[in-house]
C-alpha cells in the first residue's frame, strides 16, 4: 500500500498546483517555457495557464517573454519560487512521517488487537527507530505500529493501553528527578519497567561554518539569531528548558522560540532551509542536512512497558531485534548515537536521579 501527501497551496481562490513550483524552477533553468512545461509534464497552455492565474493573484507577473531570449523569470516569480522551495522542504519531513502514520493506521487489520505478533510502539521521534521500522516491516514474525508522538504522550498513551511499549529520553545529567518531573506520574505506575535502548547527543543545529557563532545555548539570545523549537510535551523540548533554566535564559529572549516542529528531521530542515539559524535536536538529523552541529548534552533513550507484556510474542520478537547485532550496527552507523551493551529491564523509577 503506498500513501502520499502533497502540500497544495491557494492565492485567494486560486489553488496552485503543486508542479508550479517545479514549473518556475525548469524556467529558471532553462529559459524556455517550452522545455519547462514538458520537464513539469504539462502542456504549453496549461503551463501558461498555471503562471497567468497565480500572476494576476499576486498582482504582478511571474515571468517575462523576450523576443529572441525565451522566458526568463520576473522578480515576483524568483521570490515565489525560493519560497515554495524554502517552506516546503521545511514540511517535507512530516509529511513522510504523516505518511507512515497513515499507512500504518490503514494497514491494521480489525482483528489486530488479538495478533500476538502485533505490536504497537509510541515513540519521542528518533532516527534509529525510522530506520528499524523499515528493517522489521520485512519479518513476518512481527507486525510492527510505530508512532512518533512526544515523550509525554507515548507515556500517556501506554497508560491508557493504547501501546504496549513507550519510547522517550532524559539527559545524562544530575536533576533529571526536576526534569522528569512531569513523566514521575507515569513512571511511578505498579508494574512500569524501563530499559535503556541507546544514547545519543543533542545540540545545536547550525549552518555549514557557523555563521552566527554559536557555541552555547546562551547564543540563542543574541540579535539576529532565530531559532526553531521543538513542540511542549516532546523529551527535547523539555531536556531544552531545563537547560536553559540552569543557565538562567528565559524563554522570552529568543527569537523564535514559539516557532515549533514535530520531529528533528523537521527541524533540521527548517535551519538547512535558511527558516531558522538553529535548532536543538539530535546530531544525526543535523548531519543528514548537511548541518554542522554543536553538541551541547547526551542523553539516554528508553523503553517502558509493563511487565506483564513483556513474555507477548510480538513485544518478546521486537526486543530480541533490539538486543541484536544487528541493531547495534544501525545504531552506531548515525552520527552522535552509541548502543548500549544489551537491555537490562530495570523497576522504572530507577533511572530518575
Amino acid at each position: 500500500m503506498k500513501i502520499s501527501a502533497q502540500i497544495r497551496w491557494t492565492l485567494d481562490s486560486v489553488e496552485i498546483e503543486p508542479r508550479l513550483v517545479t514549473l518556475l524552477e525548469s524556467v529558471a533553468r532553462n529559459g524556455n517555457l517550452q522545455a519547462a512545461a514538458k520537464s513539469a509534464g504539462l502542456s504549453y497552455r496549461h503551463a501558461w495557464g498555471l503562471l497567468e492565474a497565480a500572476g494576476t493573484e499576486l498582482g504582478d507577473q511571474l515571468v517575462h517573454r523576450q523576443q529572441g531570449r525565451g522566458t526568463q523569470l520576473a522578480p515576483l516569480g524568483t521570490k515565489l519560487m525560493e519560497g515554495m522551495v524554502d517552506i516546503n522542504g521545511s514540511l517535507a519531513a512530516g509529511l513522510r512521517e504523516g505518511e507512515a502514520r497513515m499507512a500504518e493506521h490503514l494497514a491494521r487489520a480489525p482483528t489486530s488487537a488479538t495478533n500476538p505478533a502485533q505490536v504497537t510502539l509510541f515513540a519521542s521521534h528518533d532516527l534509529a527507530l525510522a530506520q528499524m521500522r523499515d528493517i522489521v516491516a520485512k519479518r513476518p514474525e512481527l507486525r510492527l505500529s510505530l508512532q512518533f508522538h512526544g515523550s509525554l504522550d507515548c507515556l500517556a498513551a501506554m497508560r491508557r493501553n493504547q501501546c504496549e511499549l513507550a519510547g522517550f529520553h532524559l539527559p545524562s545529567i544530575p536533576g533529571t528527578r526536576t526534569l522528569a518531573a512531569q513523566m514521575i506520574p507515569f513512571l511511578s505506575l505498579k508494574g512500569w519497567r524501563v530499559t535503556q535502548l541507546f544514547d545519543r547527543t543533542q545540540g545545536l543545529m547550525v549552518k555549514t561554518g557557523n555563521p552566527k557563532k554559536l557555541t552555547r545555548l546562551a547564543d540563542l539570545t543574541h540579535a539576529g539569531v532565530r531559532f526553531v523549537n521543538r513542540q511542549p510535551g516532546s523529551g527535547t523540548r523539555l531536556c531544552l528548558d531545563f537547560l536553559l533554566g540552569q543557565q538562567g535564559v528565559q524563554p522570552a529572549q529568543i527569537h523564535g522560540y514559539a516557532h515549533e516542529e514535530f520531529t528533528h528531521a523537521a527541524v533540521a530542515a527548517t535551519v538547512a532551509s535558511g527558516m531558522a539559524d538553529v535548532g536543538f535536536g539530535i546530531e544525526a538529523a543535523a548531519r543528514e542536512q548537511g548541518l554542522d552541529f554543536v553538541p551541547v548534552v547526551n542523553e539516554h533513550y528508553y523503553l517502558a512497558a509493563r511487565a506483564s507484556v513483556l513474555s507477548r510474542p510480538g513485544v518478546r520478537a521486537l526486543l530480541e531485534f533490539f538486543d541484536s547485532r544487528e541493531f547495534r550496527r544501525l545504531v552506531n552507523s548515525l552520527a552522535g548515537y552509541r548502543s548500549v551493551a544489551k537491555l537490562d529491564w530495570l523497576n522504572a523509577m530507577d533511572i530518575i536521579q
